[in-house]
């Protein structure tokens, strides 16, 4: 098979592997549509991968027995490899899953496990039904597009009577916008990259401020008769953006966090947390039973398409990388076997 691979700073291109072979009851999986998240950081740093990338739709090619895909199934292909017998994987919540099971050393090989590539293999309980007419392109939607905001909107509660504020508007900060939308909440968001801005704005966002203004947390509360956002999420995975969510929100409101950040964030107990009652939720991806949820949004938002801004063949790989790294699109969608 056929797969893309970072060669060096800002080089990539196509490598011929061997395809991998179900086993036991995962399944293999011929991909057919890969949306692009994070890889562009490895390809701008000079970073060379071989194995990249996390989301994948597809069909089932072929399973070693009878499991809970056969061949020909249409599916979304979750990520990670957790166990599936723990109590995380059980009620769902796969995603935190502290038993990760070894792919090389399960498989005896690596080829397999990344996602820019022709085939996948995956555990089938992993692999989610695509309903009849949903397209491979708006499925893949269901990972990383759709899914760390589904997760974090559940955990707030989200609702048509609340203001949300959104930093960052990168991909998972854009399909936040969707989200949020479909629940009927009203949309404050923070972003600079003016593609974004705009895109949010098409998307129905009420406003959209530059993360830049010195004011910014007093311009969010005038937008809100001075009492701060119900629930703020980030997606920018900032340090200051994470302040802005923190004061920026309401007494007694939300705060989550789903962009990735290893930097360290201060937080004071007694005013960040005891005198103002927030609740602050770390959120990484959404608990499998939400799905149903998930392909609800996909089928009925009316903004949904605005959530992908380019669908390209994988052997355009050195393009797309660049594309993402400009950050002048929305969720980047690749087509492994063009």
């Amino acid at each position: 098979m056929k797969k893309a691979v970072i060669l060096g700073e800002r080089r990539a291109g196509l490598v011929e592997v061997p395809d991998p072979r179900p086993k036991e009851d995962w399944a293999l999986v011929k991909v057919l549509a890969t949306p692009m998240c994070t890889e562009y950081k490895m390809f701008v740093g000079g970073h060379k991968a071989d194995f990249l990338g996390h989301e994948a739709v597809g069909e089932v090619a072929e399973v070693a027995r009878p499991c809970q895909v056969r061949p020909g199934d249409r599916v979304v292909v979750q990520p990670q490899y957790p166990c599936g017998r723990c109590a995380l994987c059980i009620a769902g919540d796969y995603i935190h899953c502290q038993h990760v099971v070894n792919f090389a050393e399960f498989t005896g090989s690596r080829e397999g496990s990344a996602t820019y590539a022709q085939f996948v293999l995956k555990p089938s309980w992993l692999l989610s039904p695509i309903p009849d007419g949903v397209p491979y392109e708006k499925a893949g939607l269901a990972i990383c597009g759709l899914g760390p905001s589904m997760g974090a909107f559940e955990a707030m509660g989200v609702s048509a009577f609340d203001t949300v504020l959104i930093t960052g508007l990168g991909p998972v900060g854009l399909g936040a916008v969707v989200n949020a939308r479909f629940r009927g909440a009203r949309v404050i968001a923070v972003e600079s990259v003016a593609y974004r801005v705009a895109r949010a704005k098409e998307m129905g966002a009420a406003a959209i401020l530059d993360p830049a203004d010195a004011d910014l947390v007093k311009r969010i509360k005038a937008l809100t008769d001075g009492r701060g956002v119900d629930c703020a999420l980030d997606c920018s995975g900032t340090v200051a953006a994470q302040r802005t969510c923190l004061e920026a929100t309401r007494r007694r409101g939300k705060v989550a966090f789903v962009g990735e950040c290893s930097d360290e964030l201060k937080i004071r107990v007694s005013p960040d947390l005891i005198r103002t009652g927030i609740t602050i939720i770390g959120s990484w991806h959404y608990n499998l039973n939400l799905y149903p949820r998930i392909v609800k949004v996909i089928r009925e938002s009316p903004i949904i398409d605005l959530l992908i801004s380019h669908v390209m063949p994988m052997s355009r790989i050195q393009e797309a990388l660049e594309l993402c790294a400009s950050h002048e699109t929305a969720k980047v969608i690749l087509r492994p076997w063009e």
